[in-house]
């Protein structure tokens, strides 16, 4: 009699072994193994099979270019996200916090494409064709070439794929869709390994677009296996609380465009649009008050100016806290770490914060400037001018280094009638901005 084979998956990242683990070896999660059946460990080979099928080299030179169409979403942060448009054949996840607005968005979406002729397939299994006919009438998506299935079994959608050609599917959400075929409950990871395998061979094959919704964990990141996010050609993630107005939305993955570029959207009575004149929503200029100061980021290529907030008050604890929100705590530490040696600021019984407005979580380092600027301002109880702005990057050694892209931050920064800047270094390209050279923290005590 032949010894029975036993294999157990991660519910986490997918990963299988022959014997239990305590601790997953490839994401370091405690107790994530599960024993597969048998009918789940032949769909896990075939899984492996399909994904490992051996194909003949070909030089480079004889490969043909294969030239990418793309049709638009008709909203204009969207197609600047996914780098001009929608990809006919690509297959995207959009993850985010519950109430951001990804259904709403990528109903309007749908609607949208639906008026202009295309067949558009919206499968829910989360909400009634009731509850999401409401919203269409909210968002005025009512056109008669969007179809709506309310159905979680992926069998009943190929099924729906065979009565009518789509050009544009979404999938709200990944985690609520299961196959028959499979044992294992909604969710789970052989279950949306699956499911997206077979999403992904239709997208190619019938070269339709697919937009899959994602629910995320509370840690932040998109529920189940993290091979579904190797899987799909492009990954976007929606930031923000859904009790503010502006939502962003930043590209993670992206195989047929950057994945740097952001998209800012606004949430209004008739759903979720392209913010307009964003140029200004992410500061005040109204009044001058003490720990505030302001910088120019770059997200892709937008420069966009933000107000850096700092509150410094003294503790009644002997931890101080320090707490950043939109910026990195551990860059906060240092800086403050660079202060008490450089400056000789005694930081070390008071508390700080610090807030980075509009919900932008800052990913580089040429915001240090503004934030040694607001931090001295709370301290010291001194405004800073909001005709001013701070660009770069500081070292551990104190020092201010220049950051990149210095010409176009400065051309927003002119757009929006700031007058004074305090960078590392000159820019390439004249402007009527006047510039101070900081090459020094210790030079910021200049200001105040």
């Amino acid at each position: 009699m032949a010894k029975k084979k036993i294999l157990f998956e991660c519910q986490h990242c997918g990963f299988t072994t022959p014997k239990w683990m305590g601790k997953c070896t490839n994401c370091n999660s405690w107790d994530s193994f599960l024993e597969l059946n048998v009918h789940q460990q032949e769909i896990v080979k075939q899984t492996k099979l399909n994904s490992n099928n051996s194909s003949k080299a070909l030089s480079i030179n004889k490969i043909k270019e294969e030239e990418v169409f793309r049709f638009s979403s008709y909203d204009n942060e969207l197609d600047s996200v996914l780098g001009g448009g929608i990809v006919p054949g690509s297959l995207t996840l959009i993850g985010g916090s519950p109430g951001v607005g990804k259904s709403t968005l990528l109903l309007k979406v749908g609607g949208e494409i639906a008026s202009s002729g295309k067949n558009v397939l919206y499968v829910t299994g989360e909400e009634s064709a009731g509850q999401i006919k409401l919203r269409a009438n909210r968002l005025k998506a009512n056109h008669d070439t969007l179809y709506l299935l309310s159905e979680i079994r992926l069998e009943q959608v190929l099924i729906e794929l065979e009565h009518r050609n789509y050009e544009f599917i979404i999938i709200d959400s990944i985690q609520t869709l299961y196959s028959e075929t499979i044992s294992s409950a909604p969710g789970s990871v052989t279950q949306v390994r699956q499911i997206t395998f077979e999403l992904m061979r239709i997208a190619k094959e019938r070269n339709i677009a697919i937009f899959i919704i994602g629910h995320i964990t509370k840690e932040g990141s998109i529920a189940g296996p993290r091979v579904l996010e190797h899987m799909v050609d492009t990954v976007l993630y929606f930031e923000g609380d859904s009790s503010q107005e502006l939502r962003i939305l930043r590209g993670f993955k992206n195989r047929f465009g950057p994945t740097s570029e952001i998209g800012v959207f606004e949430m209004r009575n008739d759903g979720l649009v392209s913010a307009t004149d964003i140029a200004s929503r992410f500061f005040n200029r109204e009044s001058e008050q003490a720990g505030s100061a302001l910088t120019v980021v770059m997200e892709g290529t937008r420069p966009i100016i933000l107000e850096v907030q700092a509150l410094v008050s003294q503790s009644h604890t002997p931890n101080s806290k320090r707490q950043a929100t939109g910026f990195d705590n551990n860059r906060l530490n240092m800086l403050l770490a660079l202060l008490e040696r450089k400056l000789e600021i005694p930081l070390s019984g008071y508390d700080v914060f610090i807030n980075i407005t509009g919900g932008i979580k800052i990913t580089e380092t040429s915001a240090d400037l503004a934030v040694l600027a607001a931090i001295i301002s709370s301290f010291r109880d001194r405004a800073i001018s909001k005709e001013t702005i701070f660009i770069g990057e500081v070292s551990l050694v104190g020092d201010v280094r220049e950051v990149h892209g210095m010409d176009v931050r400065l051309k927003e920064a002119k757009m929006q009638k700031i007058n004074k800047v305090l960078l590392a270094k000159k820019p390439l390209e004249k402007t009527t901005l006047k510039t101070f050279i900081v090459d020094e923290v210790t030079k910021l005590l200049q200001w105040y």
